[in-house]
């Protein structure tokens, strides 16, 4: 997958990598945003494709997951550790997110995420759109924001 000369984005297809995506939504998702482990941490991890970025050290610093849903395909839970963040690793997460799903799936599809507000430009940068209402989800502020390609 995607790499900058620091840090790499990992398909987490093992238990070990899995993991480690796990320890980033639980530091920055559970520990700092106050989200519950049970909201975090729910049902569709099984079916969804997850990521991770390891620094030089093989240490996690970010983590992302992907699924199809009946409306299309549901980008979420993207995460970069506190000490970690502007650093390009959210977009370099999101492109790599991107080019796993067009490669997999083909152009043509409806892509689509809740973005919490702080992170609507990084989105916008990829076409994201936003669509629809402001809305609360797990006590954070989030739009609906949609790519078609």
């Amino acid at each position: 997958m995607k790499s900058q000369s620091k840090y790499q984005v990992k398909i987490a297809n093992s238990e070990e990598l899995k993991t480690k995506s796990f320890q980033i939504r639980h530091e920055v998702f559970v520990k700092e945003q106050l989200v519950s482990h049970e909201d975090e941490f729910d049902e569709f991890e099984n079916i969804s494709r997850h990521y991770v970025v390891l620094n030089s050290e093989e240490s996690p610093v970010g983590a992302a997951r992907w699924r199809t849903t009946d409306k299309g395909i549901k980008l979420e839970r993207f995460a970069v550790a506190k000490e970690a963040r502007g650093k390009g690793i959210g977009s370099m997460l999101v492109q790599a997110v991107l080019d796993d799903i067009f490669e997999l799936k083909g152009d043509g599809q409806y892509l689509y995420l809740h973005a919490q507000l702080s992170a609507i430009p990084l989105y916008q940068k990829f076409s994201f759109k936003i669509e629809g209402p402001q809305f609360e989800e797990c006590d954070i502020q989030h739009f609906r924001m949609e790519l078609r390609r």
